[in-house]
């Protein structure tokens, strides 16, 4: 890939995203997007005896679903990119075993799934690689059992908290295939402005968000309104709000531009999620459901994806740590913007 200014790549080999699935859990099938999911579990367990195992079964099955609509074998594939976001990121290791595909385990929070694209680009682009499978997942239930209370304690959430996405996503990554091109990639930097309010993601991950947004547009000299949509995932509705105040500070402005994966994904209101979504399964069902297809259908061109993640932890949450946060940047254009 050629650097582009300070913090921008762009690629060469023209890397697509050939094929896409997603899964979702009742709740998510329920809100403004659900008609678009791949699939929709009603069943929290997901036919499995435990949350984990349900979260594992969730990328296994996106997994299988980009296999099926590829129609291409296991070893076809050359590597697997995956992440969730339990200890020791269990929930990829234990659904992606049973493909006997090269593995690669990814940690990034809630931006882990454009993490997992731009590692896939840069396989594909170094010519190592000619098929690369990027499969992300969260659990709602998992992810409370770590990170706050256990279910059974019924403690109130305040209305900066966001709602872990029960879901997956899926893609696979290969050059010069038809489907949408990524055209840029940026490997975000860590931003930590000392926040340290575990309920209050949105905040933490935002000025991230704004410094990688604000590298590409001068990276490239381009403006908000060059593109059809600036996605980010998951800031919710208050880390919305705090990035474009930052951006607008910055001489950017995205209203009208800017569509959040977790203000989306939900009807904060009806469905009482606070703030809105959260989780590594966040941003990758929706760019695997509603994004990609409304490339497929000329809808959207020319879009950044930019997956925000909260690098906390409840360990340095329990020391009062701040939240350092991270945003990943890809670009995706239909080819007709490319050629």
């Amino acid at each position: 890939m050629k650097k582009i200014g300070k913090s921008t790549y762009k690629t060469e080999k023209n890397p697509a995203i050939s094929f896409f699935a997603s899964a979702v859990g009742e709740k998510e099938g329920q809100g403004p997007l659900g008609e678009l999911f791949d699939r929709v579990f009603t069943d929290m367990y997901a036919g499995e005896t435990t949350w984990e195992k349900a979260e594992s079964r969730l990328q296994k099955t996106v997994a299988q679903m980009v296999l099926n609509k590829s129609k291409k074998k296991s070893g076809e594939i050359d590597l697997i990119f995956a992440g969730d976001l339990l200890n020791q990121c269990t929930a990829s290791a234990f659904g992606m075993r049973d493909f006997e595909i090269p593995y690669l385990g990814q940690y990034g929070a809630c931006s882990t799934m454009v993490q997992s694209i731009i590692g896939a680009v840069t396989a594909v682009e170094s010519g190592g690689a000619s098929a690369c499978l990027c499969v992300t997942s969260s659990h709602f239930c998992s992810a409370e059992r770590q990170y706050r209370y256990p279910l059974e304690y019924g403690c109130f959430r305040t209305p900066t908290a966001q709602w872990t996405v029960t879901g997956a996503g899926g893609c696979l990554i290969e050059p010069m295939a038809s489907g949408a091109v990524i055209a840029h990639v940026v490997p975000g930097k860590i931003v930590d402005l000392g926040i340290k309010d575990a309920n209050n993601m949105g905040a933490a991950m935002a000025p991230a968000a704004a410094d990688t947004i604000g590298n590409f547009l001068r990276d490239t000299n381009t403006t908000p309104q060059d593109y059809d949509m600036i996605f980010t995932g998951d800031l919710g509705v208050v880390g919305s709000e705090i990035l474009a105040e930052l951006l607008r500070n910055d001489g950017f402005e995205i209203e009208g531009k800017h569509k959040d994966c977790g203000a989306m994904i939900f009807d904060c209101h009806e469905q009482q999620v606070c703030a809105g979504g959260s989780g590594c399964g966040c941003c990758a069902s929706v760019l695997c459901s509603y994004i990609l297809k409304s490339m497929e259908k000329g809808e959207l061109n020319n879009v950044l994806v930019t997956a925000t993640g909260a690098l906390l932890s409840p360990t340095t949450s329990g020391q009062k740590q701040s939240i350092p946060g991270i945003a990943h940047l890809i670009n995706i254009k239909n080819k007709k913007e490319i050629f």
